[in-house]
């Protein structure tokens, strides 16, 4: 069992950065993949970024390529989303999951545990 908080999210210009963390408690946090999610309204619920077991595979979608690193630290129990340049269309409550596995895939169904989210909000 894996309890996830997420984070750092709130206002920003667009332009601007944040860096959103997860905090997981439980046992065996090295064990799992990690993945950030984000929901806009009245859309559904997709993969922004993942990362695998050692932090040696990532994905990122095409949407936030070159814009949003993910990083973890298996010492901490955390996992980070690094969050730059952002863009109105970056709004949206933002959740992190994890899956038991290697490496991070990008359907929500194979992802196990989930945080509350945090509200990321880009003015502009």
């Amino acid at each position: 069992q894996v309890q996830l908080v997420e984070s750092g999210g709130g206002l920003v210009q667009a332009g601007g950065s944040l860096r959103l963390s997860c905090a997981a408690s439980g046992r065996f946090f090295s064990g799992y993949a990690m993945g950030w999610f984000r929901q806009a309204p009245g859309k559904e619920r997709a993969i922004v970024a993942g990362i695998g077991r050692s932090g040696a595979s990532t994905y990122y979608a095409d949407s936030v390529k070159g814009r949003f690193a993910i990083s973890r630290d298996n010492a901490k129990n955390t996992v980070y989303l690094q969050m730059n340049t952002l863009k109105p269309e970056d709004t949206a409550v933002y959740y992190c999951a994890a899956r038991h596995g290697l490496v991070a895939t990008t359907s929500e169904s194979e992802y196990a545990y989930w945080g509350q989210g945090t509200q990321v909000t880009v003015s502009s």
